[in-house]
């Protein structure tokens, strides 16, 4: 016999959460929820704020209390959060810095940071999981499912407004580490690039240099040659959608082991090296804490794979 039977739910609302609208206030607090049981139970008046009626556009104000029915969230999203338990502890041990505002940590490769696009479970949602009394906790960035490194959650909204301005304003610095086919040109500082971005029937993304696309820029700096590759730092200016991958394909360089743009025949000569996903990590982000103003730098170590590959590389050299 199930005992977690939903019940109503009283909500203050507080400066940190006014101002947003209360339909998307409600798919935040009610996960898993489908969108149209929500706009039902607002249509039918059973979601009450300060006791009265309310529209789905209604912006809440700081003060105001909101009554919630009982809505059972989907079954199948209960279900799939408990099957990755084992995910959801190890996501702990990820956890680079956390305070009342934000959260980092070292996102593993193949772990999407969100589900979606035929994946029920990510980060976020493991987040979540793991810890259940946050009122909020939303991505302030994205990584690519098999890029791993430091990725930044916040947990307030006037957090991820602050951060988001910073990722605006291009004051937020990232840098990723990549190891690339053959040798990367020293005088290639900079990669402008205009990327557009196709979704194909099966609905994976694919991105493309051309000149309809949205202006693009990358900045690269040699960390160290081997033989036939080089590993660069790659920081990206822009924020598009596969952006650091497709430009170092277009200089010439594509990554190692990347499944769509990169070069079969320089991952099989990695192939002593063990390296079995794509050489890009998010290695060190930079940014203003969106409460204290202070600079903060947060580093992420690479896992052993990647440790694995440049150990090996470093021993062909000498």
């Amino acid at each position: 016999m199930k005992t977690n039977q939903p019940t109503v739910q009283t909500v203050t609302i507080t400066a940190d959460t006014a101002g947003q609208r209360i339909d998307n206030f409600l798919r935040t607090m009610l996960k898993g929820v489908p969108k149209s049981m929500i706009y039902r139970v607002l249509r039918k008046g059973e979601v009450r704020v300060n006791k009265k009626r309310i529209k789905p556009e209604y912006k809440l104000e700081d003060g105001d209390i909101i009554r919630i029915p009982p809505v059972r969230v989907a079954e199948r999203e209960e279900s799939v959060v408990s099957a990755k338990l084992d995910k959801v502890a190890a996501l702990e041990h990820c956890i680079l810095y956390e305070d009342d505002h934000i959260l980092v940590m070292n996102k593993p490769s193949g772990t999407a940071v969100h589900g979606g696009s035929g994946l029920s479970f990510g980060v976020i949602e493991g987040l979540r999981a793991l810890r259940p009394d946050a009122k909020f906790l939303e991505l302030v960035h994205r990584l690519d499912r098999e890029t791993s490194g430091v990725l930044l959650v916040a947990k307030k909204r006037s957090a991820l407004r602050s951060l988001h301005e910073q990722l605006r304003l291009k004051t937020m610095q990232k840098d990723y580490l990549a190891l690339v086919r053959g040798q990367w040109q020293s005088h290639c500082k900079v990669v402008q690039a205009p990327l557009l971005k196709n979704v194909l029937q099966s609905g994976e993304r694919i991105v493309r240099v051309d000149a309809e696309g949205k202006p693009s820029e990358t900045r690269f700096k040699v960390e160290e040659r081997f033989e036939f590759s080089t590993l660069v730092k790659a920081s990206p200016v822009t924020g598009r959608t596969h952006q650091i991958r497709v430009h170092t394909l277009h200089a010439g360089h594509p990554i190692a082991f990347d499944d769509r743009y990169g070069d079969r025949e320089f991952d099989q000569q990695l192939e002593q090296t063990d390296l079995n996903r794509l050489f890009l990590h998010a290695a060190s982000l930079r940014f203003e804490h969106p409460s204290t103003g202070e600079t903060m730098r947060v580093e992420a170590p690479m896992d052993k794979t990647l440790h694995r590959c440049l150990t090996v590389l470093r021993a062909q050299k000498s």
